[in-house]
């Protein structure tokens, strides 16, 4: 079976009803980002961030996954499907992925603030109860804090998805402008005889010698063909 590794960024969400960041009119817009995804930030006003995050939460309760996800799950029955995402939603998960690395972390988790990678402090919120208040502690005893990778934080996952993207025999990517790193990088790791595809409706700039197929479509419409076209190769 064919391994199928797929890197994903704000696009594919985007369709779900997913507020962006970077596009005019995200949410770096309404919020000054050294204010809710820094250490600097969560240090000067915890509270402010928590209320980002659970604003966030309270959103993803009311998306559900597009076409293009589901499609994406479905590749599982003909093909090793490894997902690397930038986006720190679920809707892959509830899509039905099963492999599933997220680079940013993860929206529905919390962890200790004071040892945010420790996996014994790390929790899932339920659907029904995703608010974090202050005063709510990690097992540590710490403040509950978002399970996010903010700016000038290391990215735990990188290594893995280096690895996974080093494995690849068909390489997808979908929605993300590739500007951000190190997830933009990854392509360096692809084998030079894997093919890769981009989904995304916009051009985007290309740091590789590595040739790509562009599929001009948002994330359904392009799975949509994309399908077709490994289906006829």
């Amino acid at each position: 079976m064919k391994k199928l590794v797929v890197l994903t960024g704000a696009g594919m969400s985007a369709e779900s009803g997913i507020s962006t960041f970077r596009d005019s009119g995200g949410l770096w817009d309404t919020y000054n980002v050294e204010d809710v995804a820094t250490p600097e930030g969560w240090a000067r006003n915890p509270q402010l961030v928590t209320e980002f995050y659970n604003t966030r939460r309270r959103e993803l309760q009311n998306v559900r996954p597009c076409r293009g996800h589901e499609l994406l799950a479905q590749l599982e029955k003909d093909y090793d499907v490894e997902i690397i995402t930038q986006n720190v939603d679920n809707l892959h998960e509830r899509a039905g992925s099963t492999k599933v690395t997220h680079l940013h972390g993860e929206l529905m988790k919390v962890c200790s603030s004071r040892d945010p990678n420790n996996p014994h402090f790390i929790e899932t919120l339920p659907p029904d109860r995703c608010e974090v208040r202050m005063g709510d502690l990690a097992k540590d005893g710490s403040q509950l804090r978002p399970f996010i990778v903010w700016f000038g934080e290391a990215v735990p996952n990188i290594e893995r998805a280096a690895e996974l993207s080093a494995q690849a025999d068909i390489y997808l990517i979908i929605g993300t402008s590739l500007n951000v790193y190190p997830a933009a990088g990854l392509i360096h790791y692809v084998p030079a005889e894997a093919p890769i595809y981009l989904i995304d409706p916009k051009p985007v700039p290309w740091n590789s010698t590595h040739r790509f197929h562009h599929i001009m479509k948002g994330a359904s419409e392009g799975m949509e063909e994309f399908i077709q076209t490994i289906h006829n190769a």
